[in-house]
């Protein structure tokens, strides 16, 4: 039996989980986020299964690493909060890399279909007896022009809704999906051009702030603008300031820069000390979901099924065909990636 220690737990995360519940693993579920004050908590532990929001820092990996823990599974696709190159070597790390793309993508046209028609809007107005249209006034999405960064599966699938509504697709990637009939541009090209830009990369060091002063003077008056990847794409305080000038009309935000210790939470009785989220949140064309796009049941479902699978192919010895390939980040070996020769980095 091997005892993995579940930080971060939601209701909706056990409930899967059990659901998906497997006879050699035993989960012991915490409800506090992975950092240094908590690594202990997994001592007499084989593993630990961590979230988005966890800390997974330098003095995290060592706590971990001194307590015997050789296998951190991320039940999420982004590893942006890991320190790799602390890692490499002393604890092996996988992933979920394609849950459903359906979700965030859908997720993300809803964002947009609701900021356009003004539904959220139009929701309250109702429910005080106030049926008058002033106001709620929005444009056809036929015809019009969205930029896609980023063209994995999600980007993917958000680019055929979008043509499911006769958009203008053009799309940016610096590495770009082969065998597709997607029109790719520069990223100044993109900004340029699109009604609407919607992110849907990585964060790494190139797309750190992507969408940023510079980017945004580029674009066209009142452009709208979503992101269900991740909230470092935007620098949150040149945002604020395009929607307050105008240049930007409307935005979508699934995930914030500073969500660490927000998102996923009842903060309702706490007093918000965030003040550029509270005066986005004070904005009527500002829509802000809690990092929800991937909140599907299909998705929790997959999520938890291959958590477990990655659990197991490591206990048992087997290829990580989901391990994140950091040995590549602290520099390979006579130019060779050993994963591919013993299904591992290390």
């Amino acid at each position: 039996m091997h005892k993995i220690a579940f930080y971060d737990t939601k209701p909706y995360d056990r409930e899967w989980f059990e659901k998906s519940e497997h006879p050699d693993i035993e989960f012991v579920y915490f409800e506090h986020k992975l950092d240094k004050d908590t690594a202990g908590f997994s001592k007499n532990c084989d593993g630990v299964c961590a979230f988005v929001n966890d800390t997974i820092d330098k003095d995290v990996i060592n706590i971990l690493h001194d307590q015997g823990i050789r296998i951190i599974a991320m039940r999420c696709a982004g590893y942006n909060n890991i320190d790799f190159k602390e890692a490499y070597k002393k604890i092996s790390i996988v992933r979920v890399p394609g849950y459903s793309p359906y979700a965030v993508a859908e997720h993300a046209m809803g964002l947009l279909l609701c900021l356009n028609r003004k539904i959220h809007r139009a929701y309250f107005r109702t429910r005080d007896f106030n049926f008058s249209l002033n106001g709620l006034m929005g444009f056809d999405l036929h015809g019009r022009c969205v930029g896609v960064v980023g063209t994995g599966k999600i980007g993917q699938v958000f680019i055929d809704i979008c043509r499911g509504f006769g958009m203008d697709v053009i799309a940016y990637d610096p590495y770009p999906a082969k065998s597709t009939d997607i029109c790719y541009v520069s990223k100044e090209e993109l900004f340029e051009k699109s009604d609407i830009i919607s992110l849907h990369c990585p964060l790494t060091e190139e797309t750190r702030h992507i969408i940023n002063e510079k980017s945004l003077g580029m674009m066209k008056d009142g452009v709208y603008i979503i992101n269900t990847s991740r909230g470092r794409l935007i620098e949150s305080e040149s945002l604020y300031e395009a929607i307050k000038s105008g240049k930007v009309k409307a935005a979508g935000l699934d995930v914030y820069e500073e969500e660490s210790d927000l998102f996923f939470e009842d903060c309702s009785d706490r007093i918000i000390r965030d003040d550029v989220l509270k005066l986005f949140l004070s904005l009527p064309n500002v829509l802000i979901t809690s990092h929800q796009a991937f909140f599907t049941s299909e998705a929790l479902s997959n999520i938890a099924e291959c958590t477990i699978n990655n659990i197991m192919a490591y206990f048992n010895g087997e290829a990580l065909d989901n391990e994140i390939c950091y040995g590549c980040i602290s520099g390979k070996k006579d130019g060779i990636c050993h994963k591919k020769e013993k299904g591992r980095c290390f």
